[in-house]
């Protein structure tokens, strides 16, 4: 993935678990080496001499050993997640063990984006496309709760990717309580649901998110 910009500068990069530890040696490479490090539960900073810093957001948490090696070997752990990617017209929910797509279910449905000009009158077209977003997201809490509910004893962890706003409505969905309850903080940023969207959010799953900022 492209490195992107993150609220309070700075740029954000996900890398691979493979990856992990032959990124923070190019790091030091790069910045002259590296003068700090500091760590918790949930994040390993490095500070490099140059006064760059490297903030690692540890994945399925919490980390038991806070460095750079106990992170590397923490994320290299091999992991079944439940995933969710839901957007107001479509989903795709699945089980992956270590980035490979087990069992899944996608589908979409038509939820129309605007009124055409000379079409219904702007109170009836929304209250149309309300009623098929709604029809849409509570497929959505079907397949969640039929495909990954009764698996959750079986995964590490649980993954959600797409539009936070669909997402805070399937969590009004009681059913869907112990599924979300074990989700990670991080929400993938994806594209339109599909299989193949899927299959790449399970890779992406297992990733690192580090945020660089210059000194």
């Amino acid at each position: 993935m492209k490195p992107r910009e993150v609220a309070g500068g700075g740029r954000a990069v996900e890398v691979p678990p493979e990856r992990l530890a032959g990124f923070f040696t190019r790091f030091a490479e790069r910045h002259g080496g590296i003068t700090a490090t500091s760590g918790t539960a949930h994040e390993v900073r490095v500070t490099a001499a140059d006064g760059t810093s490297a903030t690692a957001a540890v994945p399925f948490g919490p980390l038991e050993e806070p460095s750079v090696a106990g992170l590397v070997a923490h994320a290299l752990v091999p992991r079944r997640i439940a995933l969710v990617v839901v957007r107001r017209g479509s989903h795709s929910v699945g089980i992956a063990r270590d980035g490979r797509i087990e069992v899944s279910r996608t589908d979409r449905h038509l939820v129309q984006g605007r009124s055409a000009a000379g079409g219904w009158s702007q109170q009836r077209f929304a209250r149309r496309r309300a009623g098929q977003a709604r029809h849409a997201l509570q497929d959505a809490a079907k397949d969640v709760f039929e495909v990954l509910v009764p698996r959750l004893s079986e995964v590490d962890a649980v993954v959600l990717g797409g539009d936070r706003r669909a997402l805070d409505e399937l969590r009004e969905d009681r059913r869907l309580a112990p599924l979300f309850s074990r989700a990670e903080p991080r929400v993938l940023d994806v594209g339109e649901p599909s299989r193949a969207v899927l299959e790449e959010a399970a890779v992406r799953a297992l990733s690192v998110q580090v945020t660089l900022r210059d000194g």
